[in-house]
């Protein structure tokens, strides 16, 4: 495994002292912590995003280049407004280079690139969820289901159902009994509806929103000259709010990071309210186990609630099966 080593002579004197005053000593350890697989557990309040920002920044100063950072956030405005303070902590004009944002954004940037690879033309079009939902129902149609004799589900649903097996890579069939059972006798029809869904959408060259993670898991699984490319392109990969990732994200950012392994996972062990869409929790439990060399920090100085709240939430949860200790 290749071995990188931060040269500390980029990053002056001032600008680590700069660091010391503005950082606690949790989040400074992690802002500079050395490169390799980092878990960083935090809890609400605990200046995560901080830690991320000026992680990024420190990386730059190190002397990374940008396009060399991958910065995986839950919303785009959440990545902008921390690479924005990365500029100004930097000083650098070239912090856009950063591939900053969403999952389904990143992956619409690379498919861009190359969606001609796996049968798509590069200027596809991304359906919304109204447009998916309708497009859903055309097949529905198409598919000749009656679906008043039947009380098929409607077009939303079919669409959920459809949507939490890509994001969770469960069978269809195995979501519908999990979650759906009053629809079992269906099943062979809602997944007749998917086929007919997804032969439409290439043929009219057009992606959902989970087509996006879908697709971009397909590239880096089939062609290895381009999972290559993106693998020595990444050489630190970083994911905020990495509780609520699901299996499918997970498993991108271990494709991604296959051969430099610098990712640092930042997340709440006790707080997921994404399940019903698909997040795995668990990502955050067994992030050590797929990457067993993970240095493991934790931001616990809280700087939202009262220490009455903060004893409150901590008996609460104190029962928990499955969390870090604190």
């Amino acid at each position: 495994m290749k071995t990188y080593i931060l040269k500390r002579d980029h990053l002056s004197s001032l600008s680590l002292t700069r660091y010391k005053s503005e950082l606690n000593e949790d989040q400074f350890r992690v802002v500079t912590a050395q490169p390799k697989a980092t878990l960083v557990v935090a809890g609400a309040g605990t200046g995560k995003t901080r830690a991320i920002t000026y992680r990024v920044a420190y990386l730059i100063e190190q002397g990374v280049s940008p396009q060399r950072i991958l910065l995986a956030t839950f919303t785009n405005r959440a990545s902008r407004e921390m690479l924005r303070r990365v500029e100004t902590l930097t000083g650098s004009q070239n912090v856009h280079r950063v591939w900053g944002g969403t999952f389904h954004r990143i992956a619409n940037m690379m498919l861009r690139r190359h969606a001609v690879s796996i049968g798509f033309d590069s200027n596809y079009s991304i359906l919304d969820s109204e447009d998916a939902r309708d497009f859903v129902n055309v097949c529905i149609e198409e598919a000749a289901i009656d679906t008043k004799a039947k009380r098929f589900p409607k077009a939303e649903v079919v669409q959920n159902i459809i949507s939490y097996a890509n994001n969770t890579d469960l069978p269809i069939e195995n979501v519908i009994v999990g979650k759906y059972p009053y629809f079992e006798l269906l099943t062979q029809q809602i997944k007749r509806v998917d086929a007919i869904y997804m032969d439409r959408k290439r043929e009219r060259n057009v992606m959902d929103y989970d087509d996006l993670l879908l697709n971009l898991k397909r590239l880096l699984t089939e062609k290895s000259e381009i999972a290559d490319l993106y693998a020595e392109q990444f050489q630190h990969i970083l994911v905020d709010e990495y509780q609520d990732t699901n299996r499918l994200q997970a498993e991108i950012i271990d494709l991604l990071a296959v051969k430099h392994r610098n990712v640092m996972v930042v997340g709440d062990d006790a707080q997921s309210i994404f399940a019903w869409r698909g997040a795995e929790f668990t990502n955050i439990y067994e992030f050590p186990k797929r990457y067993p060399e993970a240095a493991l920090f934790k931001l616990e100085t809280n700087y939202r609630s009262t220490p009455e709240i903060l004893g409150l939430a901590n008996v609460s949860i104190a029962n928990n099966k499955r969390q870090f200790p604190k």
